[in-house]
This record gives C-alpha cells, sequence and structure tokens, in this order.
C-alpha cells in the first residue's frame, strides 16, 4: 500500500493539495539545508527576506520522512485486524522488525503487553484519540502509548479503510523514579506504622471487675498514620484509669508526639489525681513536646465502690455508655480544648456505668466522614452501640463493621471498649464489699481489728491471709486515727483475684513511707503494710480527705 495515500494529519503542518512522491521530497528538503550565496540574500525588509527567515518549510518534509526520524517508536495500522502498514528505525530499534501486512495481534506481541489491542478497536470504532499511560512489557521498559485515528484517503484504499497510528514514548526512567518514590513512601509508611503500634499496649490491663478490648487500625495505603492511641492503667484499691488520645498529625512524628504523651499519661495516672488534674499536667506537657502538635485526649476513672466513670475531655469526642436494655448515654460534661493550647482549666464530670453496661471509647477516625457532619456520625455509632452484643471484642468489631471502616479507610481509628459485667450465682460469690464507720478515738482500733477478723473469716480465706490482712487494717486505721481527722471508715473488698483494704479519713495530708529510727515510737506502720501487702497507695478524694489502701493477691 502506498504510504502517501494515508494522509496522517500532523500538528502544525499543512496537508498538500496533491500527493508528492516519496523521493521527490528529498532533494526539496536538501535544497532548504543550502546555505544560500550572499549576494543572492535579498534585501532586509522585503517580502522575500520575510520568507528566506521564516525557516524550512514544512510542506517540503514527507509524513515518512518525519515520522522515520522521530525517536520515538512509531507504527501505522489499517483495517479491523489492525494490519502492519509502517514502523519507524525506533520502533524496529525497541521492539525488533515487523513484516508489513500482518494483523498486529499475530506479529506485534508488545501492544498485547501494553494492553493496546482493545483500545486500538475503540479508537477505530469512535475516531478519538486515547492514551495510556506508564504500561510496561515484559523486557522491563515502560511506555506512555497514544492511539491516533488515521482516515484512508487516494484511489488505492478500499472504502472505510481507516487505521491507528500508534506513538509511544519511553518513560522508563521516569517509572523507576516513581516505583522509587512510591517504595519510599512504602517503607516510611511502614516504619510509621511499626512504631505506631510499638508504643501501643502489648496487652491490655484486665481489671478485676471489668472486661476491656481495643482496636486499632492504620489508615490505609493512601492515608499517612496517625497518633491514635489508648491505654488501660490500674490504679490500685480496684480502680482502673482509661485513655483516648489523637495527635492531629500524620507520619512518624504524630507517633513519636503520642508515644511521649502516653508515657506521660501513664506517669501522672500513678499520681491518682483527679481527671482533670491529669489533663491540666498533659496539657502544659504537650506544649513542650511539639507547640505545632494539637492533641485531643479522654481521661476517665472507674471506682467498682461508686458504680460511675469521672472523666475529663480535652478537645474529645463523647464517651458513650449502652446499657443492659439497649439505652445509650452521652457524656455530658463540655470538653475542654485539645492539649497544647493552654490557658484552660479543665473541669471533670461523672457517667454512670451500672453492672451489665457497656462504654466505648474511640477516636475520630470511627465517626468522621467528609459527606457528613460528625455528629451524624456519632448518632450512627449510638445506634450502632445499641445493637452490639457480646464479648469486648465482638462489640469492637461490629462498631467498626457496622460504621464501615475497611482497609482503606482514609483514617486511623482507635476503639476502647469497657464492659462492666453483671455478676450472678457462683460469680457474685467471689465479689464482696463491707465498710465500718469508725467513730469515736482510739477506742475504734479494737472494733477495726474485731471487725475485719470476722469479715475475712467469713469470707473463707487461708488462716495465714487473714492474719495478714488484720494486721494490715489494724496499722492503716491506727495511721488514720492518730494523723487523719473524722469521718473515718476502714472498706474492706474482695474480688475473684484480690484483697482490698481501704481506709478513709478528713485530712488530705497523704502518708508516706520511711525509714524509722530505734528510738522512735511511731513512723513503722506504713513500712509494715508496704512489706506484708501486694501493693499500697494513697490519693487524696474529692471530698478534700485522703483514702490509704493496700492489696494481697488471693492464692490460685
Amino acid at each position: 500500500m502506498n504510504f502517501t495515500r494515508w494522509s496522517a494529519r500532523l500538528p502544525g503542518t499543512q496537508r498538500r493539495a496533491a500527493a508528492r512522491d516519496d523521493h521527490s521530497s528529498v532533494p526539496a528538503a536538501r535544497a532548504e539545508s543550502v546555505r544560500p550565496k550572499p549576494e543572492a540574500t535579498p534585501p532586509a525588509g522585503t517580502p522575500e527576506a520575510s520568507d528566506a527567515t521564516a525557516g524550512p518549510c514544512l510542506e517540503g518534509l514527507s509524513a515518512l520522512e518525519i515520522l522515520g526520524r522521530l525517536p520515538a517508536p512509531v507504527a501505522l495500522l489499517h483495517g479491523p485486524e489492525h494490519r502492519i502498514t509502517y514502523v519507524n528505525t525506533a520502533y524496529t530499534s525497541a521492539f525488533g522488525p515487523r513484516p508489513c501486512g500482518t494483523p498486529a495481534a499475530e506479529a506485534m506481541p508488545e501492544l498485547a503487553e501494553l494492553s493496546l489491542l482493545p483500545l486500538m478497536d475503540q479508537v477505530l470504532r469512535s475516531g478519538t484519540p486515547r492514551t495510556v499511560k506508564s504500561r510496561k512489557v515484559r523486557a522491563g521498559s515502560s511506555y506512555t502509548v497514544t492511539c491516533t485515528p488515521v482516515a484512508a484517503a487516494g484511489p488505492d484504499t478500499e472504502d472505510g479503510e481507516a487505521g491507528v497510528l500508534v506513538y509511544a514514548t519511553d518513560v522508563t526512567d521516569h517509572a523507576e523514579a516513581a516505583e522509587r518514590l512510591r517504595a519510599s513512601e512504602r517503607r516510611h509508611r511502614e516504619t510509621a506504622v511499626t512504631l505506631q503500634r510499638s508504643l501501643l499496649p502489648q496487652e491490655l490491663e484486665q481489671p478485676d471487675d471489668l472486661r476491656i478490648a481495643a482496636t486499632y487500625q492504620p489508615g490505609g495505603t493512601d492515608a499517612a498514620v496517625g497518633g491514635d492511641w489508648y491505654d488501660v492503667i490500674t490504679l490500685g484499691a480496684g480502680r482502673t484509669a482509661l485513655v483516648i488520645g489523637d495527635v492531629m498529625g500524620r507520619g512518624v512524628r504524630a507517633a513519636a508526639v503520642m508515644g511521649q504523651l502516653r508515657t506521660a499519661v501513664r506517669a501522672y495516672a500513678r499520681l491518682d489525681l483527679p481527671p482533670h488534674e491529669v489533663l491540666q499536667l498533659l496539657d502544659v506537657l504537650a506544649a513542650e513536646i511539639d507547640a505545632s502538635q494539637i492533641a485531643t485526649c479522654a481521661y476517665a476513672v472507674h471506682d467498682p465502690n461508686e458504680g460511675h466513670l469521672v472523666y475529663a475531655s480535652a478537645g474529645h469526642l463523647p464517651i458513650l455508655v449502652c446499657e443492659e436494655d439497649g439505652t445509650v448515654h452521652r457524656a455530658e460534661e463540655p470538653p475542654g480544648p485539645p492539649l497544647g493550647t493552654g490557658g484552660w482549666v479543665h473541669t471533670s464530670g461523672t457517667i454512670a456505668l451500672p453492672p451489665g453496661s457497656t462504654a466505648v471509647l474511640y477516636t475520630d477516625g470511627l465517626v468522621e466522614r467528609r459527606s457528613e457532619d460528625i455528629d451524624e456520625g456519632v448518632a450512627s455509632l449510638e445506634r450502632a452501640l445499641s445493637g452490639a452484643k457480646g464479648s469486648p471484642q465482638v462489640v469492637c468489631d461490629r462498631l467498626i463493621r457496622s460504621l464501615g471502616v475497611t482497609a482503606e479507610h482514609d483514617d486511623d481509628v482507635a476503639v476502647l471498649v469497657v464492659q462492666h459485667p453483671a455478676r450472678t450465682g457462683s460469680s457474685a460469690e467471689l465479689f464482696h464489699n463491707a465498710s465500718l464507720e469508725l467513730l469515736g478515738g482510739i477506742e475504734a482500733a479494737p472494733r477495726a481489728r474485731a471487725f475485719a477478723t470476722g469479715v475475712l473469716a467469713s469470707w473463707r480465706f487461708p488462716v495465714e491471709l487473714c492474719d495478714l490482712g488484720v494486721l494490715a487494717a489494724s496499722e492503716l486505721v491506727a495511721n488514720s486515727l492518730q494523723h487523719g481527722t473524722p469521718p473515718m471508715r476502714l472498706g474492706l473488698r474482695r474480688t475473684d483475684r484480690r484483697l482490698i483494704i481501704e481506709v478513709t479519713d478528713g485530712d488530705d495530708h497523704l502518708p508516706r513511707r520511711r525509714r524509722a529510727e530505734p528510738a522512735d515510737e511511731a513512723g513503722r506502720g506504713i513500712s509494715i503494710v508496704a512489706t506484708i501487702a501486694t501493693s499500697w497507695g494513697s490519693r487524696r478524694t474529692p471530698g478534700g480527705g485522703k483514702a490509704v489502701w493496700c492489696e494481697f493477691a488471693l492464692p490460685g
């Protein structure tokens, strides 16, 4: 087939009125490249001078010559079978020689590797150019390919015999650079995920009175890892601190800040301060760590003797509590500003957590969607929580599924589920409380010893544990009678794993352990308690007094 009968319309060229013989164009092209003699140069400003300085005339070049000189692979195919009409030198160098007149499906396997054959059919039918970017062949090179429709012209062409011009650009270097960038981003993300997970609790503490499960899911591969975290901290005397937080940032830096805040929360929690005071200290520390990194946090404390959560929030989403009948309550205490802003006095609130209820602490990745207000997301979570039954881990999984969180979710998600089980039967027999108001003066001490002896015996503890418990109760009561003020109270509590003895009074000076000199008549009570008990501690109570406690681990 005569190539010049295929009038490929190249941008910036004019189509000649009549077909030119291929060989006739060569002398013309050469003639334009010959330097003219000086005396033949037209005078400046004349029309002839303008034509002479305009550069070579494109009409003097054939399409065949232009395509042949291109450094990019070019192929021309015609008909529905895409029979080969022409391939240029660059194409031959890249893929090898191709016989003319052969269908592309048989002679041009590289087009199949680039998935171009269906695209060429579409271009041939629609008459619209199509481009595919950065496709790789088996040899390893990558190409961006444009398929342009070419109309048939000339008396020797059959009616409707159109074709496709395939123009390929080698983008191997660009594709390899992009792949290196993607690999670097993957390594960066994997580092951030590893750091994030290593900073989260590897195993949650399980208090005696609560059942707890947590889930952390990083964002999808297109989302950088954030700074979501959670924690469960055993405070002693049966009390438990629950923490959920979110650093407003992405990547390794956010994960590192999160790790510092989580460590600080655990340290402040050991001081056994009220939730709002813990957040107050954390607020100052967050500004010192990185003033540009803002974080939210909710801190709650569960006391089995009180039956509720005492909580404080620094810009975090409200805690949700679902009762046994499916009724969901939202923590109403308004949150303060996020951590690191400074200049704010946080306050504590309370929300009931009766037996049989479930509390959920979560980050915004669970409920925040770009297409809806975040309050709608929280309402959706409430509906999902009201119907979620089962163990804490089952509830975690159901909430994530109900809120549509998948592996490709665009934000990190952290969920902490806390259940206060309703115990009946033999399980309930392992949990008991007993208390005695300490009235009067020093005569309250023998009454406290007698009370502790009777209670511990009724709980069928071993004799050795009963003796240690009575001794610890006697020392704590004596310390309170000597250094405290009314009202005073002795409390005994047993769980399935430990015995807890606690004495409260109206004085807010916390005792400390010290070394007593041989001549001292007092100062040994706390040292005795610390020696015989598994653990001990003290804290200030909301009413202005203090509580001193110790624990004994139960055998078996």
